[in-house]
């Protein structure tokens, strides 16, 4: 038995980049002879185990054969005659398919440690072209390493090209398109995901919504940088997803003001399957974001029905949340935005206490009347 570091955690380490999670492979094991060292089986479609110390996932080396469409059309081999070098050619990108021995020995029979410091991703195989997940996870570790320089390698932008023409990028499931969305909006540079489908032609396919804001570059392929001005504000100011997100969804309403709307935010996260926290915090910006705008204009009624409508007083994380878009699309596109005046809206109307109220013998619907136009005075008396 060998066992050898893999994939991320041997990236990242020359990198320079913290290893947050470390997966190893285990050469010339069985199933049974990793049962009997007490490592816990967790695998469905092949062998996978967890050390009975440090939990860490342990694969048994194995090859892939493929038998049918999409990511889940593959036939596995995890025999104990596997080589490490088998193993590794059936990865993604060559950055990803290097190993270290427990001596630290760099084990790179893809060239990953090149195309790492030349920051190409580069696919390993013509086998990248069976796995259409490869044109998704491509595209976020673009959108992870654009800040270094990354670039996706013409032949691998030409292959994946070549995926959607064949069709094989319509059998993703909306699990996984949602996946590495949710992966892909924490990273340094979301925006580039999205430049990277649009350059390969999957855009149109997995998010036409965002596809409609890009013009095609028929010159390299590549597809040019997309008007996403608002994520990519949010970017700077947020690493909360759903907040990049909400950003996103401002960028497809703002060609048409208001053609975007909650119907179509719906069908969108409906069909991703997205989170629905993501959807809520979108729903409010497309709702009141032009309200928000104007807020230190408005009256004390509105000010306070506003607050009302974006759920300031239950739930003033959200609203916070909501003011931090509001802000980035502001700035994205050189609008004036009081945020502090609402922030301090809040506040004025938290402070207010109903126990005063409800000594003088108020109580029920009449109290919560008393409550709110108190609340309308404080803000008036700001």
């Amino acid at each position: 038995m060998e066992i050898y570091l893999v994939g991320g955690a041997v990236r990242d380490k020359r990198l320079g980049l913290p290893v947050n999670e470390r997966d190893w492979v285990v050469v010339g094991s069985t199933p049974e002879e990793m049962l009997q060292l007490g490592y816990r089986p967790v695998g469905k479609d092949f062998p996978v185990f967890l050390h009975p110390g440090t939990q860490e996932e342990y694969a048994l080396a194995r090859t892939e054969r493929k038998t049918g469409h999409g990511y889940t059309g593959f036939e596995t081999c995890a025999t104990a005659d596997i080589t490490l070098e088998q193993d590794l050619q059936r990865r993604d990108l060559t950055i990803n398919a290097m190993a270290e021995t427990a001596d630290g020995e760099l084990i790179d029979p893809c060239n990953g440690a090149a195309d790492l410091s030349d920051g190409v991703l580069r696919h390993v195989s013509p086998a990248f072209a069976e796995d259409p997940v490869r044109i998704l996870r491509t595209a976020r570790f673009a959108a992870r390493f654009a800040h270094q320089g990354f670039k996706v390698a013409h032949a691998t932008n030409a292959l994946m090209q070549q995926m959607v023409r064949n069709g094989e990028v319509d059998h993703l499931v909306p699990e996984r398109v949602c996946a590495e969305l949710v992966k892909a909006l924490p990273e340094q540079t979301p925006s580039r995901f999205f430049t990277v489908l649009q350059g390969c032609g999957a855009l149109e396919r997995l998010f036409p919504e965002v596809g409609s804001l890009y013009r095609s570059d028929s010159d390299s392929g590549h597809g040019q940088a997309g008007p996403l001005l608002t994520m990519d504000a949010v970017v700077a100011d947020s690493r909360e997803p759903a907040a990049r997100f909400a950003g996103l969804v401002c960028d497809i309403d703002r060609p048409e003001p208001g053609t975007f709307g909650t119907d179509t935010l719906d069908t969108l996260c409906e069909r991703l399957r997205l989170p629905n926290s993501y959807r809520e915090l979108a729903q409010l910006v497309l709702a009141q974001r032009r309200q928000l705008l104007a807020a230190d204009r408005l009256g004390p009624k509105s000010v306070m029905a506003l607050l009302e409508d974006s759920d300031a007083l239950r739930r003033p994380e959200r609203f916070a949340e909501l003011l931090q878009v509001c802000a980035s699309d502001a700035r994205a596109h050189g609008e004036d935005f009081n945020r502090e005046y609402l922030a301090q809206a809040l506040a004025t109307v938290q402070a207010v206490d109903s126990s005063a109220l409800q000594q003088q013998g108020i109580s029920g619907k009449a109290l919560g009347e008393a409550l709110r136009a108190a609340r309308i005075n404080a803000i008036s008396n700001r």
